[in-house]
Order: structure tokens, then C-alpha cells, then sequence
């Protein structure tokens, strides 16, 4: 079946229903695709990404397309206001922003700790830059993919490796421990065992992306009980409150997202900067521009 993708959207509103007042047209906003229902017992708990009303709601078509349609509930509580002094192009950055400002509030980030961010694409690469606009006292990322490891430097990173598995011993000879927060922006199994080996005594482990369907991994549970103290948690998409406090993140240049940017696309353009994307070493974040004609 034919799906038009995209999610992390920005834009002018063009046309408003009769019963909709709080957005006119010409208002620039960010338009989230999925929406929590604010009132459900997980909700009100803080857990809203596991609300049912969250799982079923999205705009139509995707994101890249020139127009999206959005059904009433979106209309009321996700819709956000773009900030004066912020671009459409910084403001597309909201969603996955609030994604990882979600992850890093779980986690409990903050002043003094030291971070492993194990994959360093655009996601890593926000984990990285947030955790650096927090505090954190030292940061670690890994990649297989050599070619992003600069990128993780220029946004935050103390330390950076090809090879996850030698990042316990890259810390103990820099600060003498392990990392007090792991991040796991990839579920590859291998990527999952070398976090864990990563994390020190009483650590947070953050798993912020899913694995193959059917893929597991062994953990002691003896050693994780009587020796490590651990804590491992996951988070998954992001709450209306993320994603205002990501566009505060974005107007006070907290992090720097436009500097994220390598490539701008037209609509025309898209299977372009989908081998962009796919080959992962001439980019790190493209962004399309929806209204004109591209030349690639």
C-alpha cells in the first residue's frame, strides 16, 4: 500500500474549519503527528506515549508532501507556535528534539555526569548536544560508521570511538570510571551488550530505539541484583510538553540544530535523500523543502 512518510513537520497554517479557534490562518507552528488524549490514567501518570489515543492519531498525508490535513485532536493539542526568531528548517527539529529531551529526562541527566552515547546518527548527535546543554561533565560516543564520529566531537563529545566495546576502558583511563548514563540509540544486540558493559555501578542504561522483532539479549540477572544497582528504562516518541520545552531548547540555542543540518532537498528530490540518508556518510541531517523544484 502506498504511504507517504515523514513526521517531523513545520510550516504555515493555510486553511482553518469553522469550529477551530486556536490558529489562524498564516500562523507559523509545529504540527505533531501523534497526540495523547491528556485525560487517560497513563496520562495523568506522565506515561502519555503509552496512551491509545496517542497510537491512532497522525496527519494525512505524511510530512513530505506540500499540504497536510489534521484531524481535530491534533488541531487542539498538537500544534505549537513557532518562536520569531526561529527558522521553519530549526523548528522541523522540535519533534526529534522532544524525542531525546523525553529520553535525557528519564534518564535523569544532568550537571557533573558522564554519558556513553552508543550511535551517533541524528539522534546520538541531539543525545549528545542535550546532555552537553546539561551539564554533563564527560561524554563518550561510539559508531561503526567512522565518518559520523566528527560530527559527534563538533556537537559535545569528549571521546569517540569506533568500537563501543572499548569504551569502559576509554573511561577508566581519562576520569577513572564508568559512565554514570548509557544511551543506546540503536538496538543492534552487539551495540546493546556493550552498553551494558559500559555502565558503571548504579548507572542508567536509556534504550532509545527498538531491535529486530525476536531480538534478545542476555543479561545476568544474579550480577545485575547483587553487584550493579542498575537502572534500565526506555522511552519512546514524546508528550506536548516535550515538544514546547524542545522549541525553548531550539529559540535559546541551547542546541545548535541548524549546524545539523548538511543537506536541503526538494519534494522531487526525495529518493536523493534517501541514498543520502542510507549511505550515512555524507550526511547527517536532510532536510526537505517541500515548495520547490530541485535541481539533483
Amino acid at each position: 500500500v502506498p504511504l507517504v512518510l515523514g513526521h517531523e513537520i513545520a510550516g504555515e497554517i493555510a486553511a482553518v474549519g469553522s469550529g477551530v479557534s486556536n490558529i489562524q490562518v498564516g500562523d507559523r507552528v509545529v504540527a505533531s503527528h501523534h497526540v495523547p488524549c491528556l485525560e487517560c490514567r497513563y496520562c495523568r501518570l506522565g506515561h502519555e506515549t503509552v496512551c491509545q489515543t496517542l497510537h491512532t492519531t497522525t496527519f494525512d498525508p505524511g510530512g513530505f508532501s506540500q499540504y497536510v490535513r489534521l484531524p481535530q485532536i491534533n488541531t487542539r493539542l498538537g500544534v505549537f507556535p513557532i518562536p520569531e526568531n526561529m527558522t521553519y528548517e530549526e523548528a522541523s527539529f522540535a519533534e526529534p528534539l522532544a524525542c531525546v529531551l523525553r529520553g535525557q529526562n528519564r534518564a535523569n541527566v544532568g550537571a557533573g555526569d558522564t554519558v556513553a552515547v552508543i550511535g551517533s546518527g541524528i539522534s546520538g548527535i541531539l543525545h549528545i548536544a542535550l546532555a552537553r546543554a546539561r551539564g554533563a561533565e564527560c561524554i563518550v560516543a561510539a559508531d561503526i560508521n567512522e565518518a559520523r564520529l566528527p560530527w559527534a566531537e563538533k556537537f559535545g563529545a569528549d571521546i569517540v570511538t569506533e568500537d563501543s566495546f572499548s569504551i569502559p576502558g576509554l573511561l577508566l583511563d581519562k576520569i577513572g570510571r564508568k559512565a554514570d548514563i548509557v544511551i543506546l540509540t540503536t538496538g543492534h544486540p552487539k551495540a546493546v551488550q556493550a552498553g551494558f558493559e559500559a555502565a558503571d555501578e548504579g548507572a542508567t542504561i536509556l534504550l532509545f530505539a527498538p531491535s529486530d522483532p525476536g531480538t534478545t539479549v542476555q543479561i545476568n540477572i544474579t550480577d545485575l541484583f547483587f553487584k550493579h544497582d542498575r537502572t534500565i528504562t526506555t522511552t519512546y516518541a514524546n508528550s506536548p510538553d516535550d515538544l514546547q520545552q524542545a522549541l525553548v531548547l531550539i529559540s535559546e540555542k541551547k542546541v545548535a540544530v541548524k549546524e545539523m543540518i548538511t543537506h536541503r532537498i526538494a519534494l522531487d528530490e526525495i529518493q536523493y535523500g534517501f541514498d543520502l540518508v542510507q549511505n550515512g556518510t555524507e550526511s547527517l541531517k536532510v532536510i526537505v523543502e517541500p515548495n520547490r523544484t530541485g535541481t539533483n
